[in-house]
């Protein structure tokens, strides 16, 4: 948890997608806390290590979001473990956790895994289509599976992705104020400093991720947007 404590922004680079070595620089020299790795389609081993191997030229920490088992890759900082708390089956909750464990826990770092509690909310996204989540909730619904995830499973991270499109200000401000000991990520729809801004109002740490590869320059202007933004409760 100390790793993640007072990160604010967070910039997601997917695997799968082309990033040159100029704007891979601007990215991890942009005062970013952390740079994530992970994405929901053609994420491989070989892929994820090129990205890394490529990220460590710099100073900044550098964490793999796991979605595929076969690729994992060692010499991360940090290994983010997603519970889609509203999957349409348990598979993406506990039934390829239960698996990938039963395969690699001999091999695993846990003094550097930090587990999320996800809910994904556009309908539309791949993550949602993978995992066959249920995107219709209302907020009441929302705010329960935070407090599941704060309360009863005590997790690190409560993630509300909307995934490429924006969410809805208000229901981020509603779950700020129920989260008690977790860290809140948001992530979705960041495409310009203005929003990035906006949900950092709630939001303990901001992830941006699409807009790198559609904005360098509005990507660029996320970080300080977020980093003179506070929390407003």
């Amino acid at each position: 948890m100390y790793l993640i404590e007072n990160w604010r922004h967070v910039f997601k680079l997917d695997p799968a997608k082309l990033i040159m070595d100029g704007d891979l620089e601007k990215i991890c020299e942009s005062g970013t806390d952390a740079v994530m790795v992970g994405g929901s389609s053609d994420v491989t081993y070989e892929n994820t290590l090129d990205l890394l191997s490529r990220i460590r030229r710099y100073a900044i920490p550098c964490v793999l979001e796991v979605s595929q088992i076969d690729a994992v890759v060692p010499g991360f900082d940090a290994y983010f473990i997603p519970l889609v708390l509203n999957a349409g089956s348990t598979r993406w909750m506990l039934d390829a956790h239960q698996e990938g464990i039963k395969a690699f826990g001999h091999l695993i770092p846990w003094e550097d895994v930090i587990t999320e509690g996800y809910v994904v909310l556009n309908g539309n996204s791949t993550v949602a289509k993978v995992t066959e989540s249920r995107t219709d909730l209302s907020l009441d619904d929302v705010k329960a599976y935070a407090q599941l995830a704060d309360q009863l499973l005590k997790l690190p991270v409560f993630y509300l992705e909307y995934s490429g499109t924006y969410g809805d200000p208000d229901w981020v401000r509603s779950v700020k104020s129920i989260l008690q000991s977790g860290r809140f990520f948001y992530g979705g729809g960041i495409t310009s400093p203005e929003r990035a801004r906006e949900m950092a109002q709630w939001a303990d740490t901001i992830v941006a991720g699409n807009i790198i590869y559609e904005n360098m320059e509005e990507a660029l202007a996320t970080v300080q947007a977020v980093k003179e933004t506070k929390i407003s409760f």
